[in-house]
């Protein structure tokens, strides 16, 4: 159940993804301010979340994705595209499957 929370805060982070959560961390460094980061989702607390091979579960299952779809592409045959975005705290970096990639220079 979500808890109230009182009094006035410096600042509010609207989304608890990775750069919601950066920002907020960054803020709350100084400690005369006061951070409200805000996540419509959940908490990362299933086991899926920490494990590589649980983006299998997570990916298209409505407790850990928002279920969105593209709007169907000519270029596709007139199909619409799934497209992941995680629920929770930490956003669709707790759904990618724990796989970091780097660019490429070239």
């Amino acid at each position: 159940m979500p808890r109230r929370l009182e009094g006035d805060f410096d600042y509010i982070v609207v989304g608890a993804g990775t750069a919601g959560c950066i920002m907020a961390n960054r803020l709350s460094a100084d400690p005369k301010k006061r951070v409200l980061l805000l996540e419509a989702g959940g908490t990362d607390n299933w086991i899926w979340f920490h494990i590589p091979v649980g983006y299998l579960f997570a990916i298209g299952n409505p407790r850990s994705d928002w279920m969105f779809k593209t709007e169907a592409e000519p270029g596709l045959n007139g199909r619409a595209l799934a497209y992941p975005r995680g629920k929770v705290i930490g956003g669709s970096s707790a759904i990618n499957a724990m796989i970091s990639m780097r660019g490429q220079a070239a």
